[in-house]
């Protein structure tokens, strides 16, 4: 799915799990990258080396909703901007409202005006297929489906969305908001917000209990960060305001992941159970339909295979003793 044309992409959270995928298919299609990314989870070994892109790749460490990053933004001669980087865990969302608010809200908010500024042709923005319905009213959930989050973090989403049709509307941008299901594959990050998979991968792996919050029958909506990816390449250049779910249109209780998660492991350790977690929905599935039309997608990586690939590139990694 490579691009004829070559444009100079910049990537806000670049060095995080989702982000540095995408550097490296914009690389990979011959484009142009600068990341921006302030590594509160973010790692750098995620990324190329700058040297071995030959000037095609540049690194900024930088928060998103610095003055540094708005004057690289509008200064720098960007055609798109890919905006990954965000507040993403829930929990804390719930625990310090006001900080979720100024990164996801008023940090996106200083990049599109900085955007605006510099003359950017296209925003492609990561916005969420699960918090952002809050409790459903049907299943799956399509792009129509009204927006009730229950958590801040959602809440922030619906923000940012309505804030790029405002920018859409009044300086020509054309965006593409990209709903994620949840989000799994090889990067993510054990130790980090979000990510039950790498949690109970890295778990199962050390050959300790994981903890199933509640009575692991809330679903979620997995989808292998690869498809991802294939959506993002596929909305690059899109002209006009677009809002597409990307996700699997499955519902999977965690009971069930975490069965596929041990048959791919090949242990026979079972969960404990703990108390249920404030801020958290019951049930997810989004209809990823509509961007598979529009965006000529193709079905979904099977949940199976793709947990199997992500405990095999995790296998790998400790074979070579990282993290």
């Amino acid at each position: 799915m490579k691009n004829d044309q070559s444009k100079k992409i910049l990537v806000t959270g670049g060095a995080g799990f989702i982000g540095s995928h995408l550097v490296d298919a914009w690389l990979e299609d011959g484009h142009r990258v600068t990341v921006v990314d302030d590594f509160s989870t973010g790692l750098e070994e995620n990324l190329p080396s700058v040297e071995a892109q030959g000037g095609r790749f540049s690194l900024h460490r930088m928060d998103i909703g610095s003055p540094q990053a708005a004057q690289l933004l509008a200064e720098g001669g960007f055609d798109v901007l890919v905006h990954e980087a965000a507040q993403m865990n829930i929990r804390r969302s719930v625990e310090d409202v006001a900080f979720d608010a100024r990164v996801n809200i008023l940090g996106t908010v200083n990049l599109l005006e900085a955007a605006a500024r510099g003359g950017v042709k296209q925003i492609l923005f990561a916005s969420t297929g699960g918090a952002i319905y809050g409790e459903q009213e049907m299943f799956p959930a399509t792009e129509s489906h009204p927006l009730h989050p229950v958590s801040p973090y959602g809440v922030s989403k619906v923000a940012c969305e309505h804030y790029l049709y405002y920018f859409h509307q009044a300086y020509g941008l054309d965006v593409t908001c990209l709903r994620y299901g949840n989000v799994y594959g090889p990067r993510q990050n054990p130790l980090g917000e979000a990510g039950v998979v790498a949690i109970f991968l890295k778990l199962l792996l050390d050959g300790k209990t994981p903890t199933i919050n509640g009575d692991g029958g809330q679903t979620r909506d997995y989808i292998h960060v690869d498809d991802v990816v294939d959506a993002n390449r596929a909305a690059l250049g899109r002209p006009g305001f677009h809002i597409y779910n990307v996700g699997a249109g499955i519902e999977t209780s965690v009971v069930e992941l975490y069965q596929h998660l041990a048959t791919a492991v090949g242990t026979s350790i079972e969960a404990s159970f703990g108390p249920a977690k404030p801020g958290e929905q019951r049930r997810s599935c989004i209809d990823p339909s509509l961007g598979r039309k529009e965006l000529s997608l193709g079905e979904a990586i099977p949940l199976q295979e793709g947990l199997q690939r992500t405990t095999d590139w995790v296998r790998r990694r400790q074979s070579q003793g990282l993290r």
